[in-house]
């Protein structure tokens, strides 16, 4: 039972403890799904390789099956063998051809984040390209046995679908258990299309993103090969880290210090385990999915708990063979900061995008969408939609509320109120629709918010207003 305070709503301890609850059946689901998949892709291919494919395919998918209907897995199936051996021949290439390779790499990671503009078909037509070549930065080559039955070209797409396949059945089997929440049957039309703008000079937010990325990667690639060409993948990894889901130039900016943060202290961790625990392939094995189940179940706590974590599981994975410990630390360390930097110089310097631009169309779609909810003329009123679009909003909180303790005496307006605001109004909104009732003083604050998104100084007020609008 959810702790409240004096007004009936849920206080922020009983939320955090509530989310790290869901978080928790989450991960026990995924780790559930990626114990099956790598004991399937030990017995199809024993190696490092397969079984490390199959645990980063595992968490992928899961992050993003859960909001995903069966139309979407059907749509994985049929393509994911295909981009999974357009894959194989990157990884190749990128062995055998490394500056071919880099660039196909980095043409495909630009076509995954460019085809966003298209519409939910062509974003999951992205996230989809994306998956085989994140992959590829934590094993770039796959090597199989000569003996092997299976030729070695389809082991890494026979993986994907065990994966898909055991994913989807576990996170299917828990929503019907009712340990998660049901996946949305379709998808809603926005309310309105966004317009497109054809200037070469300000493209759309996802045309810049790509930009940003492919600059990254490119630059990445460029001083991997050059100035650490044993360990390239740390420095294209991390510069692909920070500006993947890209929500602005500060969201990056603040990925990039928790992911320097974090790494620095799983990789230290992983030197601790390594210096007294050995290198039993047993332990370390059993160390690495226990550093996998924490980071998925932390996460929602701060990125910097995914990176500690996931930093410490490619350490302990990668070793620190023919090398010396301290020594090859510090040269982890190093090229993860080297990431970070070229990461955050690509958002800012390359054609920015605003973090308070996004905030502010979020917060414009979410008001947009209680008011359509809240419309007496709506056949149908979910308030689970109005849960996802605050959600969205507030996934961009933690930075700016980092920005507001640095800032708070020299910026004004704080965007962190706004979303602080925002979230307030949320659970007496879905109240209302519960209700089924639209007051009129409702109906025109809701009206008052959604004009203010023009003017910055506007909207706290008008925020204001409309929570002592709902909870009046």
């Amino acid at each position: 039972m959810m702790l409240a305070d004096q007004t009936g709503a849920p206080t922020d301890m009983a939320i955090r403890a509530n989310a790290l609850l869901h978080a928790l059946r989450e991960a026990v689901v995924t780790m559930l799904a990626t114990i099956i998949t790598l004991a399937c892709a030990v017995m199809i291919a024993p190696g490092p390789g397969p079984a490390v494919l199959a645990v980063v395919l595992c968490l992928s998918l899961s992050r993003s099956q859960l909001d995903r209907d069966l139309r979407g897995r059907v749509e994985a199936a049929m393509t994911l063998p295909l981009i999974g051996l357009a894959a194989v021949g990157v990884g190749r290439l990128l062995l055998h051809a490394p500056w071919l390779g880099a660039s196909v790499f980095v043409a495909g990671m630009f076509l995954s984040i460019w085809l966003r503009r298209f519409g939910p078909m062509a974003r999951r037509a992205g996230s989809l390209i994306a998956l085989p070549f994140v992959v590829l930065l934590t094993t770039p080559h796959i090597r199989v046995a000569s003996d092997n039955a299976i030729p070695a070209p389809l082991i890494p797409v026979l993986i994907a679908l065990l994966a898909l396949l055991w994913v989807g059945l576990l996170h299917a089997l828990a929503r019907r258990m009712r340990l998660l929440p049901p996946a949305p049957i379709r998808e809603r039309p926005a309310l309105a299309p966004a317009p497109i703008h054809t200037s070469s000079l300000h493209p759309v937010a996802s045309t810049r993103m790509a930009i940003q990325m492919a600059v990254a990667l490119t630059a990445s690639f460029v001083v991997g090969y050059i100035f650490f060409a044993e360990r390239w993948a740390w420095i294209v990894l991390t510069a692909f880290i920070v500006n993947s889901g890209n929500r602005g130039r500060l969201d990056v900016a603040y990925k990039s210090v928790l992911r320097v943060l974090g790494a620095a202290a799983g990789t230290l961790l992983a030197l601790t385990l390594t210096l007294h625990v050995g290198s039993h392939d047993m332990t370390t094995v059993v160390l690495i999915l226990a550093a996998v189940f924490l980071g998925v179940w932390l996460r929602p706590l701060g990125y910097a708990w995914w990176a500690l974590f996931a930093t410490l599981a490619l350490a302990l994975l990668q070793g620190f063979a023919d090398s010396s410990a301290p020594g090859i630390l510090w040269l982890r360390l190093e090229e993860i900061v080297i990431g970070a930097i070229i990461g955050v110089a690509s958002a800012w310097l390359v054609l920015p995008v605003r973090s308070t631009a996004v905030l502010r169309r979020r917060i414009a779609d979410a008001l947009a969408t209680i008011s359509d909810a809240l419309d007496p003329a709506t056949p149908a009123r979910m308030s689970d939609e109005i849960a996802a679009a605050v959600a969205s909003v507030e996934q961009m909180a933690p930075a700016y509320r980092a920005s507001r303790l640095l800032t708070r005496n020299f910026r004004h307006p704080q965007p962190a109120d706004w979303v602080d605001t925002l979230v307030a109004c949320r659970d007496s909104a879905i109240a209302l629709i519960e209700k089924g009732e639209a007051p009129g003083p409702v109906r025109r604050a809701l009206g008052a918010a959604r004009k203010s998104m023009r003017e910055p100084d506007e909207i706290l007020p008008a925020l204001q207003d409309l929570r002592r609008s709902l909870t009046g």
